[in-house]
């Protein structure tokens, strides 16, 4: 393996935060994640990282190649991305973090076209809505919804998430159509866990803030189990729009409220901010960027 190479492996093994968690990430024996870091030391005539059977550290030298080998490798990479711009070809492999619905439901049918036009890359996704540390797992990339508190990562918007409020025809038909915020506490509402007031939600209407004292028929904490029992007719429900788009395009759900605006927040891409950024993981975020746009098909 070349210098380049083991400054890669030296990366991931400062990022990982140790040469066992490297090397699990890497898919390589212990062993050989060791070696190269030796060698890499060797060349250099210097040791980079102190290292006991338990714990390791950078030192006041790695420290300081650690932070010039991401501007070198970031450079080598937008090298070879300028080479290889013209044919458009992307190589090697991607592990991204999904959250569970939106990633089924509207990333995993736009990750199956980018892999289309780039058939030589390979993509491993993990569906899950809690969030993950990308360093430690290993990510490229993650996707969130909502506000991003973690300032050790960066992020750039793919797409506005918009929320509505709903239910079925039939409810409406037995129940009647709430005309302002107050008369909710009339309705059964569909709530979701960490509502205030003992699970109630807190839904901002108007630029104001409602809190909404209806009769809980259930609480829940996947959209798509509330979207269906909206559809039954057991309430009133409020989620975001890529969960009940279709069922609003059938009628089979029906917006209530429509003259209250609510806050927009945004699904993210985020990576870490010291992490340079391979063309393979720009290249996809622009494409979900494109793909989704300012006012995404479920809109």
């Amino acid at each position: 393996m070349g210098q380049l190479e083991n400054m890669q492996v030296f990366v991931r093994i400062v990022e990982a935060g140790s040469i066992t968690k490297a090397a699990e990430q890497l898919n390589l024996a212990k062993s050989a994640v060791s070696k190269r870091l030796s060698d890499l030391e060797s060349r250099l005539g210097s040791k980079l990282i102190n290292r006991t059977t338990r714990t390791s550290s950078l030192t006041e030298a790695g420290h300081q190649y650690y932070q010039r080998v991401q501007l070198l490798l970031g450079e080598v990479d937008s090298l070879n991305g300028d080479i290889a711009r013209e044919n458009k070809v992307l190589t090697g492999s991607l592990k991204l973090a999904v959250p569970l619905t939106f990633g089924v439901t509207h990333l995993t049918p736009a990750i199956d076209l980018f892999m289309r036009q780039h058939p030589e890359l390979s993509i491993e996704l993990d569906f899950s809505d809690r969030k993950v540390d990308l360093i430690e797992g290993g990510y490229d990339l993650a996707f969130r919804i909502g506000s991003l508190p973690d300032s050790s990562l960066k992020a750039r918007k793919i797409a506005p998430i918009k929320h509505v409020i709903c239910a079925s025809p039939d409810y409406l038909k037995r129940q009647g159509v709430p005309e302002n915020p107050a008369q909710l506490k009339h309705h059964k509402i569909l709530k979701r866990p960490g509502w205030p007031l003992a699970g109630m939600p807190l839904w901002d209407l108007e630029g104001q803030k409602h809190l909404v004292n209806g009769q809980s028929s259930l609480i829940a904490n996947n959209g798509n189990a509330m979207t269906m029992l909206a559809l039954t007719g057991h309430g009133i429900i409020m989620l975001p729009t890529f969960y009940v788009w279709e069922s609003l395009q059938r009628g089979d759900l029906v917006p209530i409220l429509e003259n209250y605006s609510m806050t927009t927040i945004h699904a993210y891409a985020i990576y870490p901010a010291t992490r340079y950024l391979p063309r393979k993981v720009r290249s996809l975020i622009d494409f979900l960027v494109e793909r989704f746009g300012d006012t995404p098909y479920w809109d």
